[in-house]
């Protein structure tokens, strides 16, 4: 499933046991109903990734949708995980202290200010997760 803008758009892909959501552009007050659109209409998995790669900018209305996604995916016994934030985007999360909230992961690569080092605990689908956003 894929929703698309100029500005923005929003690829969706599932598995059996985890459900990726890719948006890419800017989530803000006029894009954020396309990304609150594909995480509601996310089947329910055990894991509901959130891959912010390709976000640029993360506003107060993007902030809301995750937050109201993660007490979604947990009221069905799930876990919603944020991954690769952009700098600009994880300074958002902590500002915001969604990070304390929502579980926040990266990859390999460059380790943005205030993250920790690798990692090893486990998701139910036995993803490993390379590093996770500590507090700032």
């Amino acid at each position: 499933m894929e929703q698309r803008s100029d500005r923005f758009h929003v690829a969706v892909d599932v598995t059996e046991h985890l459900v990726t959501v890719r948006p890419v552009g800017e989530i803000d007050i006029a894009t954020v109903g396309s990304l609150r659109a594909a995480l509601w209409a996310a089947p329910a998995r055990p894991v509901l990734r959130v891959d912010l790669s390709g976000v640029r900018l993360l506003s107060a209305t993007g902030v809301r949708a995750l937050a109201a996604a993660h007490l979604r995916v947990r009221a069905r016994g799930g876990v919603l995980v944020l991954v690769d934030p952009d700098p600009v985007v994880a300074r958002v999360l902590r500002v915001t202290g969604l990070h304390r909230v929502v579980r926040v992961e990266f990859g390999p690569g460059p380790v943005p200010a205030g993250c920790t080092v690798p990692t090893l605990d486990l998701l139910p689908t036995g993803a490993v997760p390379v590093r996770e956003l500590c507090p700032a």
